[in-house]
């Protein structure tokens, strides 16, 4: 991606600039002068080096080939707007199913605006991402302020996983399912501390991240009004790292819709209205897992049965530009919505692509979630035993 070609750039230019400085002292001490410190050089040539890597940013391309737009703020204004940013972590106790553990959190409140009753939304990043990078690039902070909603980025340990990713693809204690109880516990948590609407807690997630999504939305839909995932692996199939590459390369090898069933077995779920985004130039995660997705979650909200999409259910297509939309609507409203982007790469949608995994390609992805969760609640109904669905779940 483009930050990491400048950083490519700039360790060039500190090269060049020191053997520069080498030179210029040997040529001073040949001639009997003081050379400054090697300190003073080193420090002298990275000072420069980054300063013409930060003038040279805008000119690089990522690898799409588009040309990099700068932030339209700046980086920290992106992230954090005009409200509050809290960092803490969350110890999630251990429980009949999952051992304690303890997760790095930032949260984003609104400035002047009272939290009970606010909606919130949680933003799980991907692979070598964090939750500033996360905040940073798809600017939902912004769209809070302007719609009156909190966010919250839980962030994968590094002693977890060495790339920060999420084990989407195993549901034991000690991986993907101890990383969803204890996203479930921190949600309850801030839900009880500052009075946010339980009926609107909305989730997210990119790459990994929206793997770990869609193992929530299965495991515990009592938590969620509405989730949103982008750039996603299919779900069910992945056992392990090596069949999670090969889902994520090919999609799931058996009928998407038999994966569901057998997660969710007898077990009643109230359904999970959701917003699939994908790339259509996606080299990390083939677009097949967006469309295997997308007749997953009309499964699991009662809109396809083994044989297909059932009838009552209105498809439409949409065509739009640089981006196509095919909305599922039961009764007037969207249920399952399919967002396929032409000529976007593995990133965020519309994002800031300064920074990486996030790519000025494409329609907005914060907007439309943000659209698409905002008329969505989730109405009462029984714990289902999340619990133990989120074990099972994977």
């Amino acid at each position: 991606m483009t930050k990491n070609l400048t950083k490519l750039w700039a360790g060039g230019m500190r090269r060049l600039l020191a053997i520069q400085h080498r030179a210029a002292r040997d040529a001073l001490k040949s001639a009997g002068i003081d050379a400054p410190q090697p300190q003073a050089i080193w420090r002298a040539a990275q000072a420069a080096a980054e300063q013409a890597a930060q003038q040279a940013a805008p000119a690089a391309r990522p690898n799409n080939g588009a040309p990099v737009r700068e932030s339209r703020v700046g980086p920290r204004a992106a992230a954090w707007a005009e409200g509050e940013w809290r960092r803490a972590e969350h110890v999630a106790p251990a429980g009949a199913q999952h051992a304690g553990r303890t997760l790095a959190y930032g949260l984003y409140l609104p400035q002047g605006r009272p939290t009970a009753g606010m909606p919130l939304v949680v933003m799980l990043h991907g692979c070598q991402q964090t939750m500033d990078s996360f905040a940073e690039g798809t600017r939902m902070n912004l769209l809070a302020d302007r719609h009156g909603f909190a966010v919250v980025y839980p962030e994968q340990s590094e002693r977890a996983h060495p790339h920060q990713c999420w084990h989407w693809y195993d549901a034991r204690d000690t991986a993907g399912g101890g990383e969803a109880a204890a996203v479930v516990s921190l949600v309850d948590a801030l839900v009880e501390e500052h009075g946010f609407d339980h009926s609107r807690v909305y989730l997210a997630g990119l790459s990994a991240g929206a793997g770990l999504a869609m193992m929530l939305a299965v495991g515990s839909p009592s938590r969620f009004a509405a989730v949103a995932l982008h750039s996603g692996p299919a779900f069910g199939e992945a056992r392990s790292g090596i069949s999670a590459l090969d889902v994520m390369r090919r999609g799931v090898h058996h009928d998407p819709v038999a994966l569901v069933d057998s997660q969710l077995g007898a077990r009643p779920h109230p359904g999970m209205p959701a917003i699939v985004v994908q790339g259509d130039a996606d080299a990390v995660v083939a677009p097949v897992n967006a469309e295997q997705l997308a007749l997953q979650l009309l499964r699991l909200n009662g809109l396809a049965d083994e044989r297909g999409v059932r009838q009552g259910v209105v498809s439409r297509e949409i065509f739009k530009e640089g981006y196509r939309e095919q909305d599922y609507e039961l009764d007037g409203a969207s249920v399952v919505r399919l967002c396929r982007v032409a000529d976007l790469d593995h990133a965020w949608s519309g994002g800031d692509d300064t920074v990486p995994f996030h790519s000025s390609t494409g329609p907005d992805a914060s907007a439309m979630i943000w659209d698409f969760f905002e008329p969505h609640h989730r109405e009462a109904v029984d714990e289902l035993h999340d619990d133990e669905l989120t074990q099972d779940a994977g």
